[in-house]
């Protein structure tokens, strides 16, 4: 049974404190997030609706247990009626928001006006955005050449997967996880090793894998084709279209299996061309050391930059979340009018 004050945090408990403090002292609201990953992404969007009459202060929802288990663990540490004005929840999406409904799950996100999502998949999506990769090779290599224009072949990516993907969807939206679960989609829409000499060889071969599985479930359930096809016209509404397939695909997914698969090799020659250019311009072996010396130790890690990524926030799916945040705020009225 729940003993401590901990425990039993709701929006009620939170809004009578503040009744008990002085009229002037700022109100606190808290941001429920999932993991340690989610803080600083839910922290940095709420810290622009701060003023002198409010603050967020975000959380982990258990004081007691370390188990992660994303959603799940937020949805069962939390019950959803304790949400409120002065209690709110930040989750991932996952495949949530494209279900609209379709589980029990999907239907609490979508409907609590106190659960705010990120329409995404995942912050890693937001992470990943196609605009902001160049940057993310420059902080890790600072070697500003274009070496591929990232947002086209994302876009290509998103285009050869998103037949595929609505297929994927129309499983988990009729609640059957088995006939093409989510790890035989990403199986698919797996890149395989870069060429830079090459680069869009990969999307050839990615190709023909989501070819011959599209003609495997068209050949197998001739009865969905169509619905299929509606589902894609109904999931434009929702932010989804070709271009855009790769920020409703698993993060992880998107993250490991696609853009660092990009970046690794970038990067790489990124670094390699700084040092030939630094070999080149020194007068000798002395200085030809130090400034390599001095290049390596101001390199970064491009996995680490992609993770601490936050040039997202033109995209689309960031300014709904904003909006959402706004409507919220602009919506409140605390229980005693104030």
């Amino acid at each position: 049974m729940p003993t401590t004050l901990r425990h039993n945090l709701t929006s009620a408990y939170l809004d009578a404190a503040r009744r008990l403090s002085p009229k002037k002292k700022r109100r606190r609201i808290v941001a429920y997030v999932e993991s340690y990953d989610d803080v600083a992404f839910w922290r940095t969007l709420l810290s622009e609706f701060e003023d002198d009459t409010r603050y967020f202060q975000v959380m982990l929802p258990s004081s007691t247990s370390l188990a992660k288990g994303k959603k799940m663990v937020l949805m069962n540490t939390l019950n959803t009626d304790e949400l409120g004005y002065s209690l709110i929840a930040c989750v991932d999406s996952d495949y949530d928001f494209l279900l609209q409904g379709a589980t029990r799950v999907s239907r609490k996100i979508n409907r609590n006006p106190y659960i705010f999502q990120t329409y995404g998949y995942a912050i890693e999506n937001f992470q990943c955005y196609a605009e902001s990769l160049h940057e993310v090779c420059v902080m890790a290599t600072l070697n500003d050449r274009p070496v591929l224009d990232l947002p086209a072949f994302m876009r290509r990516y998103s285009q050869i997967a998103y037949p595929l993907f609505l297929w994927n969807i129309w499983f988990y939206r009729m609640r059957d996880t088995e006939t093409f679960p989510m790890y035989d989609f990403n199986a698919c829409v797996r890149l395989s090793d870069v060429s830079l000499k090459h680069p869009y060889r990969c999307l050839d071969e990615m190709r023909e894998t989501v070819d011959a599985k599209l003609a495997e479930l068209r050949e197998l359930y001739p009865q969905y084709v169509s619905q299929v096809d509606s589902l894609g016209r109904e999931l434009k509404a929702l932010g989804l279209e070709p271009d855009t397939t790769y920020l409703y695909i698993q993060g992880h997914h998107i993250m490991d299996g696609v853009v660092m698969k990009l970046l690794a090799p970038i990067c790489t020659q990124l670094r390699r061309e700084r040092e030939q250019e630094i070999k080149r311009l020194a007068e000798h072996n002395e200085q030809f050391r130090n400034e390599l010396t001095g290049y390596e130790n101001c390199q970064t890690n491009v996995q680490l930059m992609l993770r601490k990524n936050s040039n997202y926030k033109d995209l689309f799916l960031y300014q709904w979340v904003r909006e959402d945040i706004r409507r919220f705020l602009d919506g409140e009225q605390e229980p005693d009018g104030r």
